[in-house]
C-alpha cells in the first residue's frame, strides 16, 4: 500500500474525532438518499412507459393502414382486402402481426341514459391475448356462432358504470347515418384499459356488423392494424410499410393517433433529467462539506507532512482516498435503497395511484440495469472530480502556522 492510502485508511478507520465521524455520517447519508432517489425515479419513469405504451399498443396495435384521404374521422372509407397488400407488409422485418378492421361511430341507450362510443369491429383473426388480461367480466367476442356473433359486443367498465350496465345485459345502439340505423347488441364482456382516450371511446365488437351498416362488399375492410416487434423501431417500420402500399393506402403510427399521451410520456424524460441533476448537486454539496471539514481537522497533520517533505499532491490523494471510500458506501447503501424499495413495490404494489389522473392504479417498477450502473458510475466520476478543488485547500496551508494550529 502506497504512503498516501495508508494514512487515508488510517484516519478513515481509526479516527476517534467526534465531529468529523457526524458530518461524514451525514455525507454518506446524503449520497444514499440522493442515489437511492435516483435509482427509483428512473425505475419509476421507465415503468409508466413500459405499462402505458403497453396498454396502448395492446388495444390499437402500434401501426394502422387506413386509405388515403381527407377523412379524419372514425367512420373512414373502406378499401378491398387484397393477398398481395397483406404480403407486402408483412415482408417488411418487424412486422409480426396484422389485422383488419373498421370504426364505426355510435351512440349506446341503456336505462335511460346514451353515450357516445365509437364501434371497433375486428374478425376472428384478431389476436385476444392483451383484452382478455385486461377482462373485467365477461369473455371475448365469440366467433363458433356465425350468427349471433354480429350482435356480441364488449364495452369498457367505464362505460358499464355511466350506463349502469353489465355482461349479458341487452343494449340499443343507434348509428347515424341515411338511413339511421338501430341494432339490439348483447354485452358479452367487459374491459378496463386503463387510459381514459381508450375506455371512454371504444366499444368492440364484428367486423362484418360494420360491413353491413355500411353495405359494403364481402373483402371490404376499414384497415389493418399491425403489431411490431420493436417499439423503439416504430417510425422506421412504418416508413418502410409505406414504400411497400399503394398509393391509395396509408400508414398512422400510434404516436401519431395518441399524441397527447405519449407527448406526456416524453415529457417525462427532461423530469427526469432536471431530477437527475439535482440529486447528483445535493450529494457533490455534501461531500464538499465533509471534505473541507475533514482538511480542517488534519490541518496540523497535513503541516507535519509538509515539514517532512510530502508534496501537495500526495497530501490531497490522501483525502480524496477517503472521499472515494465515503462515496462507495454512500453508493452501496444507496442501491440498497433504491433496488429494496423498488422490488417491495414490484412485488406488492404497494404505493397505488389515481387511475383517472395517471392511467395506472399503482406505481410501475422497470429496472434497466444499465441505468443502475450510469447512475453509480456518474455519481462516483462527478463527485471525485468535483472533489478536486476543494482539496487544492491543502495547497494554502503553510508548515509552521499549522504545526501550532489547535
Amino acid at each position: 500500500m502506497n504512503f498516501a492510502g495508508f494514512i487515508s485508511s488510517r484516519i478513515t478507520f481509526k479516527s476517534k474525532r467526534t465531529f468529523s465521524k457526524l458530518i461524514v455520517r451525514i455525507a454518506i447519508i446524503g449520497i444514499m438518499l440522493g442515489l437511492g432517489v435516483m435509482i427509483l425515479s428512473l425505475a419509476v419513469i421507465r415503468g409508466f412507459k413500459q405499462e402505458i405504451r403497453q396498454k396502448v399498443r395492446g388495444f390499437a396495435g402500434d401501426i394502422q393502414i387506413v386509405r388515403t384521404d381527407n377523412n379524419t374521422s372514425f367512420d373512414r372509407a373502406s378499401f378491398t382486402d387484397s393477398a398481395a397488400v397483406v404480403k407486402n407488409i408483412k415482408s417488411v422485418s418487424q412486422v409480426e402481426a396484422l389485422y383488419p378492421y373498421a370504426t364505426k361511430p355510435g351512440i349506446i341507450k341503456a336505462n335511460n341514459e346514451i353515450e357516445g362510443v365509437v364501434l371497433k369491429g375486428v374478425d376472428k383473426t384478431y389476436n385476444w391475448d392483451y383484452v382478455k388480461k385486461m377482462l373485467v367480466a365477461g369473455t371475448v367476442i365469440q366467433y363458433s356462432d356465425t350468427a349471433a356473433v354480429q350482435t356480441q359486443i364488449m364495452i369498457s367498465q367505464l362505460t358499464a358504470n355511466r350506463l349502469r350496465l353489465k355482461t349479458g345485459d341487452d343494449v340499443m345502439m343507434y348509428f347515424v347515418q341515411e338511413p339511421l340505423r338501430k341494432r339490439k347488441l348483447k354485452i358479452v364482456g367487459i374491459f378496463s384499459i386503463g387510459v381514459d382516450e381508450v375506455d371512454k371511446t371504444f366499444v368492440i365488437g364484428d367486423l362484418t356488423l360494420i360491413k353491413r351498416l355500411n353495405d359494403w362488399s364481402h373483402g371490404e375492410i376499414g384497415g389493418y392494424e399491425v403489431r411490431i416487434a420493436d417499439f423503439n423501431k416504430i417510425i422506421s417500420t412504418a416508413n418502410n410499410i409505406d414504400d411497400k402500399l399503394p398509393i391509395k393506402l396509408k400508414s398512422y403510427t400510434v404516436l401519431q393517433n395518441y399524441p397527447t399521451i405519449f407527448g406526456w410520456l416524453d415529457m417525462l424524460d427532461v423530469n427526469i433529467i432536471v431530477m437527475l441533476v439535482l440529486m447528483i448537486a445535493v450529494a457533490v454539496i455534501n461531500m464538499i462539506s465533509a471534505l473541507l471539514i475533514m482538511i480542517l481537522e488534519r490541518t496540523s497533520m497535513i503541516g507535519i507532512f509538509k515539514a517532512m517533505g510530502a508534496g501537495n499532491w500526495m497530501i490531497q490523494k490522501i483525502f480524496l482516498y477517503n472521499a472515494t471510500y465515503l462515496i462507495g458506501v454512500g453508493l452501496v447503501l444507496g442501491n440498497a435503497l433504491g433496488l429494496g424499495v423498488g422490488y417491495f413495490q414490484q412485488q406488492t404494489n404497494f404505493f397505488k395511484l389515481d387511475q383517472a389522473s395517471y392511467y395506472m392504479a399503482f406505481v410501475p417498477i422497470r429496472f434497466i440495469w444499465a441505468d443502475v450502473l450510469w447512475v453509480n458510475a456518474g455519481t462516483l466520476i462527478v463527485c471525485l472530480l468535483v472533489l478536486i478543488v476543494p482539496s487544492m485547500l491543502v495547497t494554502r496551508i503553510q508548515p509552521v502556522k499549522a504545526i501550532r494550529f489547535k
